[in-house]
Parts: C-alpha cells; sequence; structure tokens
C-alpha cells in the first residue's frame, strides 16, 4: 500500500474527527454565511504527483477552496428551489459515504429493502396508492426523463410494439401536451429521441395563470382523433407555484387516451399540509410523478424520486441482461432495472434519516413555515412602490420585478442582492416580463431571515433605480 495512503488508514479516527470540526464550524455559521460568493475563483493548479494526504487535502480545501462557497444551505439562499441538509440528513449522507452500498442489486445487503421502505413512505406522503411503484434517481431532470421514457413505452404498446426494442422509428410522430412544462422536460424529450418540437403548448387559464386550461387541453386531445398521447401537468410551476386541476385532467382519461406524467418536483409537498393539500389533488391518478427531494424534503444534492403505475413497461425500458447481473424479477426488480444508472449510491439513505427523525409531522412545519415566509415577503414587495408583485404567493415562491423592469435593471438588481451576501435569488421572465424569483425551501428559514432578505431587496431597488 502507498504509504500517505496507509498512513490515512491508520489515522483514520483523527481524519474523521477534523472533518467532523470543520463541518461543525461550518454548519455552526451558516446562518450569517454569505448567501452567495460572487468573484473569481482560484486559479487551477496542476495535479499533484505525491500527494498531500488526508490532513493536507483538508487544509488545502479549508484555505483555498471553502471561502468561495456559498451559503446554499443557509437560510437566504432563495435561488433556484434549493433546500438545505436537515441534521439527520447530513448524518445520513455522511453514512451513506462510509457504508458505499451499491444498490444496483439487492442480493448482497439489506440496502435496496432500505430503499423500498424509504419508497413507500414518500409514496403515503404524497398521496400515491400502492399500485405506484419508485425508486431513487439523482433529480427532477433525471425523475422527469424516467417517467417520460415510460410514457414513450407505452405509447408503443398502444400501437402494438414496443419502442425500447423497435426504436423510434417504429413508434412514428408523439405529442406531448402541456400548459407550462419546466425546462426540463423540453430536455428529456430530447433525449429520449422524442425531439423538442414533440412538445406542443397549450393555452392556460386566463388572468396571468400558468395552469392548464382543461378544456383547451381536451380540444387538443379531441383533435388527435384517438391517437395516443402524453399529457405532462404540473403540481407547482416554477414560476409562480400554480397547478394543474389534476382531477379534471384526469377526468379527460375517461374520453381519450394518453399517459399522464405529473411533475410535482417541488409542489408535491403541499401533500402535508391540509392548508395546501387540495393542490394535489388528484395526483394519484397520475401514470407517472416526478419529486425531487434535495429541495423541501431538506435532504443533500443529489436525490430525488420517480413512481410509476407501470414498473412493468419502466423494467421493459430499462433493464439490463447480463448473466451476471441476472433478470428482473417482478414484482421487486432490482433497482438497475428500474434507472438509467447500474451503478447506484443509496441516495435513500440521508432521506430515510429525515423521514425517521421528523416524520411527515416535521417536514409538514417546515412547508407551513417556509409558506408563511414568503406571504411576508409578498405582502412586503405589494407595499414598495418600486417592486411589484407578478403573481399571487400560492404556495413558496415569490415572482416579482422592478416597477420599470428591463432585463438590463432586473440583472442589475439581481447581481446587486447576491453581491451583498445578504440574499441570493434567481432571475427569470414571466409572461415576456423580465422578473425575479424568491424560493423558500430551507428548514431553517425564519421570519427574521425573510426581514433580511426584504432589507437587501429595498438596497439593491435603490441601486437599480
Amino acid at each position: 500500500m502507498h504509504p500517505t495512503l496507509a498512513a490515512d488508514r491508520a489515522h483514520l479516527p483523527e481524519l474523521l474527527q477534523a472533518v467532523r470540526d470543520l463541518a461543525a464550524r461550518e454548519l455552526a455559521s451558516v446562518d450569517e454565511r454569505p448567501a452567495a460568493r460572487p468573484g473569481p475563483a482560484p486559479e487551477p493548479q496542476p495535479l499533484p504527483l505525491t500527494g498531500t494526504g488526508a490532513d493536507g487535502a483538508l487544509a488545502l480545501f479549508e484555505r483555498r477552496w471553502a471561502p468561495g462557497f456559498s451559503g446554499s444551505a443557509g437560510p437566504r439562499y432563495l435561488g433556484f428551489v434549493t433546500g438545505g441538509a436537515t441534521p439527520a440528513a447530513v448524518a445520513g449522507d455522511w453514512l451513506t459515504s462510509t457504508y458505499d452500498q451499491n444498490v444496483s442489486a439487492g442480493g448482497d445487503s439489506s440496502a435496496a429493502a432500505l430503499e423500498r421502505e424509504t419508497v413507500g413512505w414518500l409514496r403515503a406522503m404524497f398521496g400515491l396508492g400502492e399500485e405506484h411503484s419508485g425508486a431513487f434517481v439523482t433529480g427532477a431532470t433525471v425523475s422527469n426523463t424516467v417517467g417520460l421514457a415510460v410514457a414513450r413505452e407505452w405509447l408503443g404498446e398502444r400501437l402494438g410494439l414496443s419502442v425500447s426494442r423497435d426504436g423510434l422509428a417504429a413508434l412514428g410522430p408523439v405529442t406531448v401536451l402541456s400548459g407550462t412544462p419546466h425546462s426540463s422536460v423540453d430536455k428529456a424529450l430530447s433525449v429520449l429521441g422524442l425531439g423538442r418540437s414533440s412538445l406542443t403548448s397549450v393555452p392556460v387559464l386566463p388572468g396571468g395563470r400558468e395552469a392548464v386550461d382543461v378544456d383547451r387541453l381536451d380540444a387538443a386531445l379531441t383533435a388527435l382523433e384517438g391517437r395516443p398521447a402524453v399529457v405532462v401537468a404540473n403540481a407547482g410551476t416554477v414560476n409562480t407555484v400554480d397547478f394543474d386541476d389534476l382531477r379534471a385532467i384526469a377526468a379527460l382519461k375517461e374520453r381519450h387516451d394518453f399517459w399522464l406524467h405529473v411533475d410535482a418536483a417541488f409542489g408535491g409537498f403541499a401533500a402535508l399540509s391540509p392548508a395546501y393539500a387540495h393542490l394535489t389533488e388528484g395526483i394519484d391518478a397520475a401514470d407517472s410523478v416526478c419529486v425531487d427531494l434535495h429541495k423541501w424534503l431538506n435532504v443533500p444534492y443529489d436525490a430525488a424520486v420517480q413512481f410509476t403505475r407501470r414498473q412493468d413497461l419502466q423494467v421493459r425500458v430499462f433493464h439490463n441482461a447480463s448473466p451476471y447481473l441476472g433478470l428482473p424479477a417482478l414484482p421487486d426488480p432490482d433497482f438497475l432495472h428500474l434507472t438509467p444508472e447500474n451503478s447506484r449510491r443509496l441516495r435513500a439513505l440521508a432521506a430515510w434519516f429525515a423521514l425517521t427523525a421528523y416524520g411527515s409531522e416535521g417536514h409538514r412545519e417546515v412547508v407551513e413555515r417556509n409558506a408563511a415566509c414568503a406571504r411576508r415577503l409578498g405582502a412586503r414587495i405589494q407595499a414598495d412602490a418600486r417592486l411589484r408583485l407578478l403573481a399571487p404567493v400560492r404556495l413558496n415562491v415569490v415572482c416579482f420585478t422592478l416597477a420599470d423592469p428591463t432585463a438590463e435593471r432586473v440583472g442589475a438588481f439581481v447581481r446587486a442582492v447576491a453581491a451583498s451576501g445578504e440574499a441570493f435569488l434567481t432571475p427569470t421572465v414571466l409572461h415576456g416580463v423580465p422578473a425575479v424569483r424568491a424560493a423558500f425551501s430551507n428548514w431553517r428559514t425564519s421570519e427574521a431571515d425573510t426581514d433580511r432578505v426584504l432589507d437587501a431587496i429595498t438596497a439593491a431597488t435603490t441601486t437599480a433605480t
């Protein structure tokens, strides 16, 4: 064994203690850590020849790279839809690396059974039935891709063929209908060979809504004259957290032949709260569902889950036939037959720790507190004549802009907020208007944090105007 590697092995407890101390210091100060760290990164250095050992690597990281990391784990990082990592989730994630389980198959440990238990808990939490099976993937993009891959195979089944066997050419033109699809749906259609142009936008409800007009969706399906299609519904749009009427869409199946995929990346967590659960009513009728976990479950990147009613078709798409891997056995095939990856990290362990530690009630409290913070910020923005709220605060995202917005001025505003270190927001465009999103999904965020975000917004507004 290389002497440096041998030395690290001999002193592993001390190394882990040093890492623990650094992690504890960082997490203890994350509330005050700058939400963003814009600025130049260190210049690249050549690959070390002999190496410094783990202690040296830790010291170099702490000196050279850690100062430039953002406070994305903290309470005022409101860009994208980014959760932090709860204490239990951090513990589970650390142990994930420690045990280093390969959950491709279940023949060598209980790790796959733990993932199945965790998927079952999540299924119940989001109001899905026993007929929905699931698996962990990296994020919402892969979750959407898996769901649409199963939908692609279903389209072939409706036409008497197998796309996974016969290829896309046998399938012919495909129609995918959606009101306000997330950009990851476009990406998934490109990856799957269905093509971005297969996505047809259906008009949304009037009044600045992002929810699909179900009557117009009905008309679009009627125009297909019985040809099977895919409908992508939203349980929470990215800009305004608008929800499609899932019950009404599912009812269209009585007259039309379509696969219903629901993108519930973070909006699915509305199901935890009695105040918001009505927004996800009807999700159980979906043929496939996407939920992201490193958002509102507050587990570390990267983790999401996908669900489907048609595990048989999922296996047909993703199975890996090899003598050393074995054949998929329903109803509990090895996970390598369900997702794009053969090699799979035990992402479920961090989620298992979080769910075990805090239960559905603990996560409900986070959802409701974040939603209350979003309403608080929205009300303050609405009261400022220099700002304009672009949509009602339906759940956890505040979408707003300047009173006189241009792309340049809004861009300068976003940069000024980031430069303050007090908050981080991300830009967007809503109905052609340059805008800003503040997305609350961190387990730490409080009213006091929300007020600090507002102060940063106010200061940046003065700069931008």
